[in-house]
């Protein structure tokens, strides 16, 4: 556990991650290899149904500056230059997407012990501005997401979060879509020695008057095999077994029945990913 309570986005992470990470229903493949002299090379492919996506990512790091380079099927090149620490807890970020002229965007983060920010602006004449900020510590937190277009002269989004965290329990609340929807929740540790634990999520739409619940488990079999599983208000059940099969290579198995009709197929996913 850190000593600052992080980004914004850190808010509810845990239990998010909990609830989606490694999730999937299509058939992924990644192949991470690196040379000697300290490039990394990351291929993936990915099979969505009858399309098929792949993209070649190159990262080259020197000191504090990390570039990352990646081509996909489309024909796109993204850019990413990330300088760490020009000052203690500062990181700079600078991304575009080629040919999108409009895509450039510059970003800072700053860390603290007690606050931490992310500021973002596009690299246009009329851009998109984007300011987080979290004031707390390492066990209370209160922050804000604002993103501005300075062409409409109007605001994107802004959202409201806070968390709260103690040893073994980490809970949350956000207002987002611009206070249209408020978002609670909680990620439990039940025994960090077997990485068991549970969480969940209650989402309400006051537009719409609409209720989203999702709870969810996870629980290593052993110190190489993970399980995990969730279920929704929709009927939605969802479960996956990842397995190291090597260090750092994962081969992941997912799938996702819907309780409420047995009669439509059940989504499988599988996911590999190898590093030498």
């Amino acid at each position: 556990m850190g000593k600052g309570p992080g980004l914004y986005s850190d808010i509810g992470k845990r239990a998010r991650d909990l609830l989606n990470k490694d999730y999937n229903s299509d058939q992924k493949f990644t192949l991470t290899t690196y040379s000697p002299t300290g490039v990394t090379l990351t291929s993936s492919g990915t099979k969505k149904g009858e399309l098929f996506l792949a993209d070649v990512n190159t990262q080259f790091k020197n000191k504090n500056v990390t570039t990352d380079i990646k081509v996909d099927t489309s024909s796109n090149l993204f850019t990413t230059i990330t300088v760490d620490e020009l000052t203690p807890g500062l990181k700079t970020i600078l991304s575009f997407k080629a040919p999108d002229q409009r895509s450039g965007k510059l970003e800072l983060q700053y860390l603290h012990d007690y606050a931490g920010l992310s500021s973002s602006i596009g690299l246009t004449a009329n851009p998109v501005v984007n300011f987080a900020g979290v004031l707390g510590n390492n066990k209370l937190a209160l922050g804000s997401d604002v993103s501005f277009d300075t062409k409409e002269g109007a605001f994107l989004k802004y959202n409201f979060g806070a968390s709260f965290t103690n040893a073994d329990l980490i809970a949350a609340v956000t207002l987002n879509n611009k206070f249209d929807s408020v978002s609670a929740s909680y990620y439990h540790t039940v025994s960090p020695l077997t990485n068991t634990a549970v969480g969940g999520e209650f989402t309400h739409s006051f537009s719409s008057s609409e209720n989203t619940i999702t709870v969810g488990t996870q629980h290593s079999l052993d110190p190489l095999t993970n399980v995990k599983a969730r279920v929704n208000n929709a009927g939605k059940v969802s479960a996956l077994i990842q397995h190291e099969w090597r260090p750092k290579s994962l081969i992941t198995v997912s799938t996702e029945v819907d309780a409420k009709a047995f009669d439509k197929s059940a989504k499988f996913g599988l996911a590999l990913a190898l590093k030498p």
